[in-house]
């Protein structure tokens, strides 16, 4: 017996077609009113009298919505049936879905994911690769995962992905990597291309499948840890970026947490915003940068250190607080003495929320000072010391004096 949908039912179908869809899923598909999906895998399904199939809307989910309320009578009584490649929670349509309807309103009937087949083709465990997925992405989250060593399997958007994967690798000093495309994964005639060295494939056009998956073993210099205190030659940026030892101390109060989103405000070089992505691929940061210049350049930073979704925002505190994601954390680098910057973050910073802000200047100081007196905390002065020569000799050259103030909710 199957429970009926509230909305919609999303039954993932492989390569081999009907033959492969599990009981389950081919009960829901045989007892819709209308079924949605690409017209590759329409074409796949048995002759059912009467129902109506519609192949998805271009673009996709622009539209989806408008086609969604003319199912409405169809959908209330669980009969409108999507199907989906694989396992459609796997940067697949069922994803997409939830974000329109919410999770209570979609039932999920998986197959085998894109993933599963790769990880049988190369017979890598799961335990011994990262998984990245670019479909819709930016090939730049690649950048994240590149280590001497490791093994990236990376969802590809199309038969371009691979070559612009090659391309990061070469740019990226991995250029010596292994490259394999898996293509038509599932199917009789599924395919695998090896590239001993990732640098063949930016040479010249190889005619590769639309569907694939490119797995990757890593061979390359080290690009940097995730934990928090990359070198800062490692931004580019004009003097305005929270140096190394500075970012560390308060990246280690704001802590980052998967799922969590941090405001970056008075971003600069957006150093801070962009080590909390880095922490955990599911952190999101929102940079507030009032200089035009300043704001591209952490657009480009983040692109260049494997995180290029975090979103910048051009403007000044508090003004340009006003309506955004609510965050979990508050980094404050620069503007806190400015009216109204400190009151619109502690009152839009959420439960269990952290909030640090650095001061260089003696107003800034003050300040800190006072809402430590009023919030309670932690205030902290951090002075750092660098090696330099002296003559013939080495000495100490210190950098200006930082005024820490965190505060954790």
């Amino acid at each position: 017996m199957i429970a009926s949908a509230r909305v919609i039912t999303v039954v993932g179908i492989g390569a081999e077609g009907w033959d492969g869809v599990s009981e389950v899923g081919r009960a829901w598909v045989e007892r819709a009113r209308v079924v949605l999906g690409g017209r590759r895998h329409l074409d796949l399904l048995p002759d059912v009298p009467g129902q109506r199939r519609e192949p998805w809307p271009s673009p996709l989910r622009d539209r989806l919505p408008a086609l969604l309320a003319s199912l409405a009578d169809e959908a209330a009584g669980g009969h409108v049936v999507a199907l989906a490649s694989g396992d459609p929670l796997v940067s697949g349509i069922a994803t997409t879905f939830m974000d329109l309807l919410g999770p209570d309103e979609v039932t999920v009937v998986p197959g085998i994911s894109s993933v599963a087949l790769a990880r049988a083709a190369m017979r890598w465990s799961a335990e011994s690769h990262a998984v990245v997925s670019v479909v819709g992405r930016d090939v730049a989250l690649v950048r994240r995962e590149l280590a001497p060593g490791r093994r990236i399997l990376v969802l590809s958007s199309d038969e371009h992905t691979p070559r612009d994967v090659a391309a990061l690798l070469v740019a990226e000093g991995y250029g010596d990597s292994e490259l394999t495309v898996l293509g038509d994964l599932g199917e009789r005639e599924q395919s695998s291309f090896l590239f001993d060295k990732a640098v063949i494939l930016t040479g010249k056009e190889f005619d590769l499948p639309r569907l694939n998956v490119v797995a990757i073993d890593c061979v390359g210099p080290s690009l940097g840890g995730w934990v928090a205190g990359l070198p800062d030659d490692a931004f580019e940026h004009d003097g305005q970026l929270t140096k190394r030892d500075l970012r560390a101390s308060a990246l280690a109060r704001l802590s980052p947490t998967p799922g969590e989103h941090l405001w970056d405000v008075g971003a600069g070089a957006g150093s801070v915003g962009i080590e909390w992505m880095r922490a955990h691929p599911s952190c999101t940061t929102t940079a507030v940068e009032a200089d035009a210049d300043r704001a591209a350049r952490i657009s480009r930073n983040a692109t260049s250190l494997g995180v290029p979704g975090l979103e910048v925002v051009h403007g000044r505190a508090p003004g340009a607080l006003a309506g955004l994601r609510p965050p979990d954390a508050i980094f404050v680098g620069g503007g806190a003495t400015r009216d109204g910057v400190i009151d619109a973050c502690l009152t839009a910073l959420r439960p269990a929320g952290r909030l640090v802000v650095h001061g260089v200047t003696l107003e800034t100081e003050m300040l800190l000072g006072r809402l430590y007196r009023e919030h309670g905390g932690e205030l902290t002065r951090v002075s750092v010391e660098t090696s330099a020569p002296v003559g013939a000799f080495t000495g100490w050259t210190p950098a200006r004096t930082v005024t820490q103030w965190a505060l954790s909710r």
